[in-house]
C-alpha cells in the first residue's frame, strides 16, 4: 500500500511537471509556425509514438477488437480536446500572456462539473458546490 502511495506521487509529480512546463515549450514554438501547424505536428508526433508502445506492449489486437460506440466516443473526445480545444488553445496561447491563459484555460474542471451533474446525474454535493465558487473565484482573481 504505501509503494502504491509513494508511486502515485510520483507520477502526480511528474504529471505536474509535464503538463506545467509545456505551455513554455508551446508558447515558445509557436513564434515560428500557426497554430494549426503547432497542433499537426503535436498530433503526428504523438501518433507515431502511440502506434509504436502500442505494437510493442501487443495492445494492437485491443484496438482491433474495440467496439464501434468505444471508437465513436473516443475519436469525438480526439476531436474535441485534440483538435479542437488544442487548436483554439494555440490561438490564444500565440497572442497572450502565457501565466494568465494557462490558469484560465485550465477551468475546464468547471465544465465537466456541470456536464457529470447534467449528462451523468451525479449528485450536487457542498463540496462542489465549494469548489465551484472557488474556480470562479480563481477565475476572477486571475483575469
Amino acid at each position: 500500500m504505501k509503494g502504491e502511495k509513494i508511486l502515485i506521487a510520483v507520477l502526480l509529480i511528474a504529471t505536474v511537471l509535464c503538463w506545467g512546463a509545456t505551455p513554455i515549450i508551446e508558447k515558445i514554438g509557436l513564434t515560428k509556425v500557426s497554430p494549426i501547424v503547432g497542433v499537426t505536428i503535436r498530433s503526428i508526433t504523438i501518433t507515431v509514438i502511440l502506434v509504436v508502445v502500442t505494437i510493442l506492449t501487443g495492445d494492437i489486437k485491443d484496438i482491433i477488437n474495440t467496439d464501434v460506440k468505444s471508437i465513436s466516443l473516443f475519436s469525438l473526445s480526439g476531436i474535441l480536446a485534440g483538435l479542437l480545444g488544442m487548436w483554439t488553445y494555440y490561438q490564444i496561447l500565440k497572442t497572450g500572456a502565457t501565466s494568465k491563459i494557462v490558469p484560465l484555460a485550465a477551468t475546464y474542471p468547471l465544465v465537466t462539473a456541470m456536464l457529470s451533474i447534467l449528462i451523468l446525474g451525479e449528485a450536487i454535493t457542498l463540496p462542489r458546490i465549494i469548489g465551484t465558487v472557488l474556480i470562479v473565484g480563481g477565475i476572477y482573481l486571475v483575469k
